[in-house]
């Protein structure tokens, strides 16, 4: 690379009504995921019944869907309000950095909570001494601590491609498909490793998620009581709901074959677990309900 370039966020390229209506759109989407996982974490750092294996990594969740939203977003709606599309090289790697390594987080947080499910149901006299304070800390320091050197890498090879000038990245962020696309270097090997990345931050922690769905329902299905039945399943339809609506869109991402569909489908990616989230885990959610209740009286008589 000869010189620093400056990148050209083409996706917002629209005309003036066009860029209100967006702006407007993204800002009241992400005002409602910003105070609605900010009421998870609170409810879940002031309530003491909430202080178990299953919230400390919900409030994980709500606390990375904070800054991923954060890291994209903001961006948009800053380039939407004045019209500024360009970006610096810097500011561009380190989008790319924090992006990748929120997206990767997702996949191993959600992986622990199918871990911390699958305990509960499956061994549920041990599941105190098996999820124990010291383990749900270590499963969520690797969720953390690994997605940032997968990201690490992906930036450092990005960093050494080859662009010129004004780049345009066909996205609404710096997005990695985007970034390789506006390359004009070899990328052979930068694909390499995405695959190679992939089975490890996409693969397995999809296939450790399913693994223990499977093991869940096999012991559901061999209680006798519906009763218990359906009670042991509710306590997992808001994680399956999640996850379902994760890896959907990821899959209808990597699978997409135009730019159009690139940048619809990357809003869909980056927001929607973020906005459901708040809105499974507290309105579908007996624990989360009982929480709201006693923290803000005003609310028992809705």
């Amino acid at each position: 690379m000869t010189s620093e370039p400056t990148f050209y966020i083409f996706a917002f390229s629209t005309t003036e009504n066009q860029r209100m209506i967006i702006l407007t759109s993204v800002l009241l989407i992400y005002l409602f995921i910003l105070s609605g996982n900010l009421l998870i974490i609170s409810l879940i750092s002031f309530e003491p019944r909430l202080h178990t294996p299953m919230y400390f990594f919900l409030c994980n969740l709500s606390t990375l869907d904070i800054m991923y939203v954060s890291t994209t977003l903001l961006k948009m709606i800053y380039a939407c309000s004045i019209g500024d599309h360009v970006m610096s090289y810097t500011a561009c790697m380190t989008q790319l950095y924090l992006s990748q390594m929120f997206g990767n987080t997702e996949d191993f947080l959600l992986t622990s909570m199918a871990i911390d499910r699958y305990v509960a149901v499956c061994f549920p006299l041990h599941y105190s001494l098996i999820m124990s304070k010291q383990v749900c800390v270590v499963l969520a320091f690797l969720s953390w601590v690994m997605p940032s050197i997968n990201s690490s890498i992906l930036t450092c090879f990005i960093h050494n491609l080859t662009y010129f000038g004004l780049v345009e990245v066909k996205n609404f962020f710096c997005d990695l498909k985007a970034l390789m696309n506006a390359s004009m270097s070899d990328t052979s090997s930068l694909r390499t490793y995405i695959i190679i990345g992939a089975i490890f931050v996409g693969v397995i922690p999809s296939c450790m998620i399913l693994a223990s769905y499977v093991r869940i329902i096999q012991t559901v299905l061999k209680m006798k009581s519906s009763a218990g039945r359906w009670k042991t399943f509710s306590s997992c339809s808001s994680h399956i709901t999640i996850v379902v609506v994760y890896f959907g869109s990821a899959m209808s991402l990597y699978l997409s074959s135009s730019v159009e569909e690139d940048v619809a489908l990357s809003i869909m990616y980056v927001t929607l677990v973020p906005m459901l989230n708040p809105l499974v885990y507290s309105l579908r959610n007996k624990d989360m309900i009982r929480a709201i209740r006693r923290i803000f009286p005003g609310t028992r008589s809705l």
